[in-house]
């Protein structure tokens, strides 16, 4: 299956079965996924933050990368603070098994994770750049991973 790449303004940016900046995380997730994780142990949750951790552990050269970090009222799967240039990019990301990208993105929203990019109050925020909204969904049955990224916060100008 070759991925689509959709971009809807304001909606975020979709690949029908992957992360659509590179649109071949999906890829890149299950082959980790098939290859690292034995059998019995395949539709783990916690199996699945490993295989994340696999793929990520380049993107701490650049991130601060922390699991299940208290932000807004829950704690996140894995927030990605961007620590060599500040106006990068931060990331926040959630693990969902047997739901939907977009359920692990409203989930985000609701638990206001976001906050933990915005600094206390009366603090300007370390970290201007954009906050992006990372929804990795996985279905036990059929072993399809997919992902929806949303802009939560555009960059500021400070």
């Amino acid at each position: 299956m070759r991925p689509e790449l959709q971009v809807t303004p304001g909606q975020g940016v979709t690949c029908n079965a992957g992360w659509a900046v590179t649109c071949n995380l999906w890829e890149i997730l299950e082959l980790a996924h098939n290859t690292e994780i034995p059998l019995l142990n395949y539709n783990n949750e916690a199996d699945l933050t490993a295989v994340v951790n696999l793929v990520y552990l380049a993107a701490r050269e650049n991130y601060r990368v922390e699991r299940e970090d208290k932000s807004g009222v829950g704690y996140v799967d894995f927030i990605f603070y961007p620590e060599t240039d500040r106006k990068a990019d931060g990331i926040i990301l959630e693990l969902k098994v047997d739901h939907t990208p977009e359920e692990a993105l409203r989930q985000i929203k609701e638990k206001k994770y976001v906050l933990k990019f915005e600094g206390k109050l009366g603090e300007i925020p370390k970290y201007p750049g954009r906050v992006l909204g990372v929804g990795i969904a996985y279905d036990k049955d059929t072993k399809v991973h997919a992902c929806k990224i949303e802009v939560l916060r555009q960059a500021s100008r400070v």
